[in-house]
């Protein structure tokens, strides 16, 4: 099952357009919607190239989002505030689980309500990088799906983002048409089953 609950950890990344620590934690509470386009590249520890992605990301604080993807495949991720809903159109197929626990202590449980981001991760500035600022986040739990997480910002707010997981891959993401606290319908975080959909849940 092609569920990406790797990407849910990417959210954190438009609730931040700062690369001080102090203002990133002022930022996450003052903010209280988003929305951006992304491209993701995933590599090994070699860098070799294993996955390319592309799409959009909207939510909603606390506890709401929709992400979706465009290519390769189409996929879509739905936070409704209780449950979160995975629909791969490719195998019609629905998954549904709790949202505490698909979140977990990721990044994304964030948009759930504690703005506490040093309770869960050490971060400290790392400075300028290939004309970025980086903010680095170290997750304290050590059974943490990611070793580390960098944001990175230029002079329109976050630019690209990297997670390096436990087995040396990582993860770069690169945003744009970032939108801070956009009004959002309602329905973009509901989510119906589409008929004849196998529907899993917990």
């Amino acid at each position: 099952m092609r569920i990406a609950y790797t990407f849910l950890l990417l959210l954190i990344s438009l609730a931040a357009s700062a690369a001080n620590v102090d203002t990133l934690k002022n930022y996450l509470e003052q903010t209280t919607s988003g929305r951006a386009r992304f491209a993701q590249i995933m590599v090994d520890k070699n860098m070799k190239q294993l996955q390319q992605v592309t799409g959009t990301m909207e939510f909603v604080r606390p506890g709401k989002f929709r992400w979706e993807y465009e290519k390769p495949y189409e996929q879509l991720l739905v936070g409704d505030g209780t449950r979160l809903w995975v629909y791969d159109k490719d195998l019609n197929q629905v998954t549904v689980r709790k949202l505490d626990q698909a979140l977990g202590d990721s990044p994304a449980a964030l948009l759930a309500g504690s703005n506490d981001i040093e309770k869960t991760y050490k971060v400290t500035n790392i400075g300028n990088q290939e004309g970025l600022d980086w903010v680095e986040a170290v997750p304290k739990a050590k059974e943490n799906a990611f070793e580390r997480i960098r944001l990175g910002f230029g002079a329109n707010g976050l630019q690209a983002m990297e997670l390096r997981d436990q087995f040396g891959q990582m993860t770069v993401i690169k945003f744009a048409s970032v939108e801070r606290n956009p009004k959002l319908a309602p329905e973009r975080f509901r989510f119906t089953p589409p008929k004849g959909a196998d529907v899993i849940s917990d």
